[in-house]
């Protein structure tokens, strides 16, 4: 797919306008935002100018940086479907970024209409259309708080209304992984939302790769511009489904995920920046 044919694609074409009473107060438009950054980079309208200076900046280091998303996306909502299939209806989206097409209510209730879902952000941007967004879907609710901290999110009343702990959960951490630093303990983390889960549940995460020098420049922006984000090995990206059984194919280059369609063989760096997986807690 070339950069013109990402930019038609229904999820970058799929841009939300703000909510009619909405306004940024509150928010310090001078700082950029992951959410925000990343809604710029699938062409969105939710971010300011300090977003889309880093996403201009993220894609000169990655011309077809677009494409990678797309793939994030659609790899999304292959496993979301797939989850809703075998029988899945409780999910919560960490770190689930602004409303685009084929969101992960959407997908699983085209499965299962009683599916259950939390988003889960802590940019107030997010709740706003998310809010907006969901207002008539009594199954999905919008969560503002920091994924890093399992306890605040998974005792969070909203949250709790809508999941119950006692049965499966699917939890999706979807290029998010990789804004917790080492030194944050992210094995930590996963593990006291692992604990939290019952038997049967889902844990599936995507993460950016490293590819040494290729991906260097990528990473100093990102730390530089956003405070975080860290690329990752696939070996160690597989370290964080500790306690999960993996599903095939394993942690592999997202469009390598149980494709839907040809994948060329070989991978561009594009194809390559980021790897997912999905696992089943036994």
């Amino acid at each position: 797919m070339s950069q013109d044919q990402a930019a038609q694609h229904p999820l970058a074409r799929a841009v939300k306008e703000p909510p009619a009473d909405w306004s940024p107060q509150g928010i310090d438009t001078t700082v950029p935002s992951i959410a925000r950054v990343y809604d710029a980079i699938l062409g969105g309208k939710d971010n300011f100018p300090v977003d889309r200076a880093v996403a201009e900046e993220l894609m000169r280091l990655a011309p077809r940086g677009r494409q990678s998303a797309l793939y994030n996306r659609a790899l999304l909502g292959r496993g979301v479907r797939l989850m809703a299939q075998q029988g899945i209806r409780q999910f919560i989206d960490l770190g689930s970024g602004l409303p685009t097409a084929s969101n992960t209510h959407q997908m699983a209730q085209s499965v299962a209409p009683d599916a259950r879902v939390v988003y889960v952000d802590n940019d107030p941007i997010v709740l706003a259309h998310g809010r907006a967004l969901l207002a008539e879907n009594d199954h999905t609710t919008v969560v503002t708080a920091d994924f890093r901290e399992p306890e605040q999110v998974l005792d969070h009343p909203d949250l709790t209304a809508l999941i119950d702990f006692d049965q499966p959960v699917a939890l999706l951490l979807f290029a998010v992984v990789h804004h917790i630093e080492d030194d944050e303990d992210p094995q930590g983390i996963l593990a006291a939302y692992r604990d939290r889960l019952a038997s049967g549940s889902h844990l599936f995460l995507t993460h950016f790769v490293t590819h040494g020098e290729e991906t260097a420049e990528l990473e100093k922006v990102m730390l530089a511009d956003l405070g975080r984000g860290r690329f990752r090995t696939l070996a160690e990206i597989t370290t964080f489904f500790d306690g999960f059984d993996l599903l095939e194919p394993g942690v592999v280059y997202n469009p390598l995920w149980r494709p839907e369609e040809p994948v060329a063989d070989p991978l561009t760096l594009t194809e390559r920046l980021v790897a997912g997986g999905l696992g089943r807690k036994p």
